[in-house]
């Protein structure tokens, strides 16, 4: 058992809490860990690697599901490209954050136009037919614009 991490060195090495090893653990990203005869899990070294790849997935913007089918995918891949792996994932996810960079930059955009309108009541914006925030387009039922 030389080459086997209890709980703290691999939470410790891989840069997260103790919960979160155990939480990883109970969502089936980490394996089950062997036990020593006094009790305690023992990871083998791979853990920490394991834990560093979802904690960089997350970061770049993965759910734990995601993770999940990430790793599944991973260890079934047998050296062919599929459909779920990493590059169709990163592709999709790609497409998500530059959606959802477009929507932010909308939003910029609605915000710096209020500021230079000097919009300061959002009550009285909205009624406002000069109003450059978009819940005056929100305004009318018909879509008549």
């Amino acid at each position: 058992m030389t080459d086997l991490l209890r709980t703290g060195q691999v939470a410790e090495a891989a840069g997260v809490n103790i919960q979160t090893l155990r939480y990883y653990e109970r969502r089936g990203l980490l394996d089950e860990p062997e036990r020593s005869l006094g009790g305690h899990r023992m990871y083998p070294a791979d853990a920490v690697t394991t834990l560093r790849v979802i904690k960089a997935a997350q970061r770049l913007g993965f759910t734990l599901d995601e993770v999940a089918d990430l790793l599944d995918a991973g260890r079934h891949r047998h050296g062919t490209p599929t459909d779920s792996g990493l590059q169709a994932r990163a592709r999709t996810k790609l497409d998500e954050v530059e959606a959802r960079i477009s929507d932010l930059n909308t939003i910029r955009t609605a915000l710096l136009t209020a500021l230079d309108a000097g919009c300061d009541d959002l009550a009285v914006c909205a009624t406002s037919s000069c109003c450059p925030l978009p819940f005056a387009e929100l305004a009318d039922p018909h879509g008549d614009r």
